[in-house]
């Protein structure tokens, strides 16, 4: 029987929607949000809004003011032990006088991960963690991936046709998704830490992959990542005349590219006929990368998914047909019989518009 009651699990799922509500806005931070209860009755919620301002936890205790004492804190990551840009939240909550602390999750990140339960039991507050634990990973999976495996959860969007084409023979491929999953790939891109594409993209398309929403919702501009390993990235290209966003050039370290003033960049060795993607990813992650969303063509999609490195695909389809001289969704996959096809879990479906929008995972 599980030792958390009702009451318990409808004010954790009220804090990771709370949570959420930063998703644009956090990064590099988690999400976090908080729910300060006595029994069923809510006393104060808050949200972990953007990096280096106050903590969900902070907020929470000054909506419920005096009432928080005594009562429940239910929080989705562990409280913070350290200072870091804002003091502890563990300090907050001794302070407020609550009584018992429910996490979702313990914190990855080596200074607080353990110590912020810790200095709470030592103040005498009850702490128990793993409530809705699955769902708190997930909506934080960047963030995990980052801290645990040292390089950020990668997603790779692309948009096909019912035949699975993403271009026509020529290349063109503007538009085989509707408007309304153009608009839907904005959240994604929104939240993503990096947009990430390669050079032939930007060379035969010139993108400038900048989050564009039609109303004032706030968000913090990803990261405009181009793998470019010979330098040929043009001083005219979008990404560089487009100064909505910062842009990061990734290129062979043989070479010493001139891109002047505009951009970042950083080589890493080249493997495999490309650029080491492991490497370009784990640099990433040093710059607190969580959430890289690839918008690239086949050739570097199929790379990311050989090397395995993809750990969702987004996928619009469209109801159109190509024909069978169109472009595949990823090259260089050659199955030579059916148990060596790559198989994916269907995660979500939904329909955006006249298309269908698929979560997947390998």
């Amino acid at each position: 029987m599980s030792r958390f009651t009702a009451s318990d699990h409808a004010h954790m799922a009220r804090a990771l929607q709370l949570a959420e509500r930063g998703a644009f806005t956090t990064k590099p931070n988690p999400m976090v949000g908080c729910v300060i209860a006595d029994g069923a009755r809510v006393l104060g919620e808050g949200w972990h809004v953007r990096a280096g301002e106050p903590h969900a936890e902070v907020h929470a205790l000054a909506a419920a003011g005096a009432a928080a004492r005594g009562a429940t804190a239910y929080v989705t990551l562990e409280p913070c032990a350290h200072h870091g840009r804002t003091p502890p939240c563990a300090d907050a909550l001794v302070a407020a006088g609550v009584t018992r602390v429910v996490a979702a999750c313990r914190d990855p990140f080596h200074q607080v991960s353990g110590q912020g339960f810790a200095k709470l039991e030592a103040a005498g507050i009850t702490v128990e963690h793993g409530l809705m634990e699955t769902q708190a990973r997930q909506l934080n999976r960047g963030f995990f991936s980052r801290v645990q495996r040292g390089r950020p959860w990668l997603r790779v969007k692309l948009a096909m046709s019912l035949d699975g084409r993403t271009a026509l023979a020529s290349g063109e491929s503007r538009w085989i998704s509707s408007a309304a999953s153009r608009a839907d790939v904005m959240r994604w891109r929104a939240r993503a830490g990096a947009v990430l594409t390669g050079i032939g993209t930007v060379l035969a398309d010139d993108p400038r992959l900048t989050v564009r929403f039609e109303d004032d919702t706030p968000f913090v501009p990803p990261l405009r990542v181009v793998l470019d390993e010979r330098g040929r990235l043009p001083r005219k290209a979008g990404l560089l005349t487009d100064n909505a966003a910062p842009t990061l050039a990734v290129h062979g370290e043989d070479i010493v590219p001139d891109y002047g003033d505009e951009v970042q960049a950083f080589a890493v060795r080249r493997e495999g006929g490309g650029l080491d993607l492991h490497a370009a990813l784990s640099q990433l992650a040093q710059r607190g990368v969580n959430e890289v969303q690839v918008e690239a063509g086949a050739t570097l999609s199929g790379a990311f998914l050989k090397a395995g490195l993809v750990d969702e695909l987004l996928l619009y389809v469209a109801p159109v047909l190509l024909g069978e001289r169109g472009r595949p969704l990823f090259a260089g996959l050659d199955p030579a019989c059916m148990e060596q096809r790559l198989g994916l879990r269907l995660v979500e479906i939904r329909q955006i518009g006249p298309d269908l929008r698929l979560l997947l995972v390998p």
